[in-house]
């Protein structure tokens, strides 16, 4: 009985708090700081080994704009200086690669001696315009290389000249560095050429680069940190400069700054080392989970204990005795708060050891329940609003003249399958960003085969020569010559190529029989009239075959999926039946000087041909229409569809089929699919 009396006199002024994940935690534990700054004069302070967690507080506290003193101060590494200047030797060991180049370029201190605002506005321009896709040539003249090669696209050209100007601003700025990077040589002159360069690179208009560099606490911390590695420049003496950068980040490792000034008076942020000799009126003890607080007791594969023990070392179970020691001394304060999360990092956590015998302690005591969860509560509402908005399905019904009257074959099936991504593209005219530094085989590959056999094709569109294998390679060397040095071409694509080609070359000796002529790439456009505002369809042919009965066969080149032939009988997949409708109606021209008509034609087969280059290389899936019927019945589905998007009632629905619902689609994040289909069709 006494025991229990001294057990509950002891949990007095304890509480514990159970947050489900790690955010949660902190946003507890930053309200339950915030809370005592209510109360005049009282402190508060978070005891935690997880410097994680502490960040994470620190940044809600700066939510009510305040400033906590967190002893463990913040990574240098993560200083703007000092991120520059790792940004800024990467860019240049990368040989000005996409993403180290905008990473370094985006910087807030980056200008090259313009206005900061004007240079950023040239580089996200250098983005949109020469790195979104695949990489180009390495270093400068890569660079130079891209924009030669973005003067054939007229809507890029009226760009160049402002494009150009910027790469040779950045080349004078990033000169001392690079030229630094040719060859072997001493630590110290690589230091001082990077430290040019990134004062040359932070200079604007109107102030030096030293000035922006290496002001306020955390310009003099990076000074110190590069005065120190100068000092230390010989012990390294000649280095490799390709490690470079990995040296400069590497030496940055545990070094932290601490400001001096602008911190708050009453709330702190301590180790279990700092908390030892100091209190607050209020202790928060977080991260009590078994890996945290206490850490593990790592074996020493080379030392047991008894060679431990012989040679005067502690055992690794005493760092977990002072662990123990430091958290009974902030849990016995006046107030003290325990915090733990369920999950980290989304997996299940093992609570401390230290909190698993407070909860039995005070269940055989039969004190009263210590969790307390409104903290983490409030901290989850402080994020939410008060009322849910519930997410729908977006309906945008634009007025008719806004709708467009010009579509391709390929997006009448986007326009059946996800309307949206049509208002999106064309209505609201918002382009697909190609990802930056993207993959040469999967961004390409499509468009270097199509060329290369259009080319085969236009050289010899009746027969083929003897020789027709070795052609059709020497195109694709041609096809493939401003690609071929990129790695992923060369390993993985231009083998893939040859087999392509081989197999090609087999096929059409067959399916050459009873062939008048073949075009390749022909153009083709009709109007709708139908309408009560006309449409005009258009549409290019990777081949059209004109066969000696007068019929013809459309032949869709495909790297990727094929349609089944039910998605093609049904019109989910009405490209080549579009196109077999536009060849009907004489629509088609030759790809030539002339662009003479191609005759009007029945089309016999719809052919697509899948071109991986894979164990089997090519595979043909044909779609007979002998009569015409199928295409004739696409091609009158699509007049009624069109006709139903001339109802200014009728909207712009995100994937009104749910039998698309798991493909991606390019619009899919602004059309907020996710959102709307996790609250389930009951929402729209």
């Amino acid at each position: 009985s006494a025991l229990k009396d001294e057990a509950k006199e002891g949990l007095a002024g304890l509480s514990m708090i159970e947050a489900p994940g790690e955010r949660d935690e902190a946003g507890a534990i930053a309200l339950l700081m915030r809370e005592v700054l209510e109360t005049p004069g009282k402190t508060a302070a978070l005891v935690t080994p997880d410097r994680k967690l502490a960040r994470r507080v620190a940044m809600e506290l700066r939510r009510w704009q305040v400033e906590v003193n967190d002893s463990g101060g913040e990574p240098l590494k993560n200083t703007a200086p000092v991120s520059f200047l790792r940004l800024v030797a990467e860019m240049v060991t990368e040989e000005f690669a996409p993403v180290a180049l905008l990473a370094c370029l985006k910087h807030p201190l980056a200008a090259a001696g313009e206005d900061p605002g004007a240079f950023r506005t040239g580089i996200r321009r250098l983005e949109a315009l020469l790195l979104r896709g695949p990489r180009p040539a390495a270093g400068i003249a890569g660079l130079r290389a891209a924009v030669k090669e973005a003067g054939n696209d007229e809507r890029r050209s009226r760009h160049l000249p402002r494009l150009a100007a910027l790469i040779d601003l950045i080349e004078r700025c990033m000169s001392p560095l690079a030229d630094a990077m040719l060859e072997r040589r001493e630590t110290a002159d690589i230091v001082r050429a990077h430290i040019a360069a990134a004062e040359n690179l932070a200079e604007t208009a109107g102030e030096k680069g030293t000035g922006r560099l290496w002001k306020e606490e955390a310009g003099e911390a990076a000074a110190n940190f590069i005065r120190e590695l100068m000092d230390a420049a010989p012990a390294f003496g000649d280095i490799d400069p390709r490690t470079y950068a990995r040296l400069f980040a590497e030496l940055l490792g545990g070094r932290v700054l601490r400001p001096r000034w602008g911190l708050h008076p009453r709330l702190f942020i301590w180790g279990p080392l700092e908390a030892r000799l100091q209190h607050a009126d209020r202790m928060i003890l977080g991260g009590l989970n078994e890996g945290k607080w206490p850490a593990e007791a790592n074996i020493d594969p080379w030392l047991n204990r008894p060679m431990r023990a012989a040679m005067g070392l502690e055992p690794p179970e005493r760092r977990i005795g002072l662990a123990a020691h430091d958290f009974a001394e902030g849990a016995s304060a006046i107030e003290s708060v325990l915090t733990r999360s369920l999950k980290v990092e989304g997996a299940p956590a093992v609570a401390s050891r230290w909190w698993l015998r407070l909860e039995t302690v005070r269940s055989g005591v039969g004190g009263e329940d210590l969790a307390d969860e409104k903290w983490w509560k409030w901290a989850q509402k402080l994020d939410r609003p008060e009322k849910l908005l519930v997410p729908v399905r977006p309906r945008p019904a634009p007025p008719l003249e806004a709708r467009p009257v010009r579509f391709s074959v390929t997006e009448i099936e986007t326009l059946i399958r996800d309307p949206y991504a049509i208002y999106a593209k064309k209505i609201l005219k918002l382009p697909v960003l190609d990802p930056v530094d993207a993959d040469i085989a999967a961004a390409e590959r499509g468009t270097i085969v199509h060329e290369a056999l259009e080319r085969f094709v236009d050289e010899y569109p009746v027969e083929l020569p003897e020789n027709a294998l070795e052609r059709l390679v020497e195109i694709g060397q041609e096809v493939f010559a401003h690609a071929i040095g990129r790695p992923g071409v060369a390993a993985f694509w231009w083998p893939r190529f040859r087999r392509i080609a081989r197999w090609i070359v087999e096929h059409e000796r067959e399916e050459r029989a009873n062939l008048r002529r073949a075009y390749a790439e022909a153009r083709g456009e009709i109007l709708i009239g139908d309408l009560a505002r006309p449409v005009t369809l258009v549409g290019k042919a990777d081949r059209i075959d004109l066969r000696e009965d007068g019929t013809v066969d459309i032949v869709d080149y495909k790297t990727g999926m094929l349609p089944s032939a039910r998605q093609v009988e049904i019109g989910l997949a009405p490209q080549l039946p579009l196109e077999a409708a536009i060849a009907a109606r004489g629509g088609f021209r030759e790809k030539s000087e002339g662009n003479a008509e191609i005759p009007a034609a029945r089309t016999r087969r719809m052919i697509y041909m899948r071109l991986t280059g894979g164990e089997t290389a090519g595979e043909v899936r044909a779609v007979s229409d002998p009569d015409g019927e199928l295409a004739e019945n696409i091609f009158a589905s699509l007049v009624e569809l069109l006709g139903q998007y001339e109802d200014e009632e009728t909207p712009y629905l995100s994937r009104p089929r749910p039998m698309f619902w798991g493909r991606y689609a390019d619009y899919d994040h602004l059309a907020r699919v996710k959102e709307w289909s996790a609250a389930g069709e009951d929402s729209e």
